[in-house]
């Protein structure tokens, strides 16, 4: 599950679920506005506030930016999933634009997210779809980033069909997020959210992200993150492998 980021918040850094490659302008002045870039990269784990979708096996990751140096974007991202974790499952989209801008220090994002899984994974023993659309804003100011997510639909299927507990359309997940720059052309990266599930508290959760990302040139970044929730294992379970635990996260990605 990718979230997208304005162009001041690159991330090459990591491609996590999500979280991590972002649409980027590199265009000179008196150039075209409009710019498409590309960007795919291989981790150890596909791992999407903080919960793991590939039950710990590596993804091959990837997708296309465009951005309008007036401030629109639009993109879209794939990766591999777990069948175990998405119901028969073995790839996500991610389908995402939007606007962002910069005033001095403090930048702004807002857009819209929709998760899609081509096969139309249905929970298990139900008709209710995987599929989710967010609306998210962002506000941010030099290395700090403050970012709300708000789903317009059912919380990935949870519902009063699938879980009995009546609609999850409204569930949220609040983050803070720095990227702290260090010498050598390594970013140190720090990350904590919090998933509210409407209806379902019981699966809500808190999650936290450390990384470290190198730039070698030519679109190149090498990363390693370690990540955990306090997600309730006996919920977010699958093929008796608890989703939330801690994980390391190493990752090879190239923008181009």
């Amino acid at each position: 599950m990718k979230i997208p980021h304005s162009p001041r918040r690159v991330a090459g850094c990591l491609a996590l679920c999500a979280a991590s490659l972002a649409p980027a302008s590199r265009a000179d002045e008196g150039a075209s506005p409009h710019t498409v870039t590309s960007n795919v990269g291989f981790f150890s784990n596909y791992v999407f506030r903080g919960i793991t979708y590939t039950q710990n096996r590596p993804a091959l990751q990837g997708g296309f930016d465009y951005a309008h140096a007036g401030g629109l974007y639009a993109g879209v991202w794939g990766t591999n999933v777990s069948s175990d974790a998405i119901n028969d499952a073995s790839l996500e989209l991610d389908f995402y634009g939007g606007y962002t801008g910069t005033a001095d220090d403090w930048s702004y994002d807002v857009g819209l997210l929709q998760f899609y899984y081509p096969e139309h994974p249905k929970l298990p023993g139900t008709r209710e779809s995987y599929n989710t659309l967010e609306a998210y804003g962002a506000v941010g100011w030099r290395w700090l980033t403050l970012k709300y997510s708000h789903t317009l639909t059912d919380y990935f299927g949870f519902n009063r069909d699938s879980l009995g507990g009546g609609s999850s359309r409204g569930s949220g997940y609040l983050e803070l997020n720095a990227k702290l720059p260090l010498p050598g052309e390594v970013v140190l990266g720090l990350h904590a959210g919090r998933q509210r599930v409407r209806n379902y508290s019981q699966f809500s959760y808190t999650d936290w992200r450390a990384s470290l990302a190198k730039s070698f040139g030519a679109g190149w970044t090498a990363s390693v993150a370690y990540t955990r929730t306090n997600a309730d294992d006996s919920l977010w379970v699958a093929d008796g492998k608890d989703l939330g635990e801690g994980h390391w996260i190493v990752g090879l990605s190239r923008s181009f």
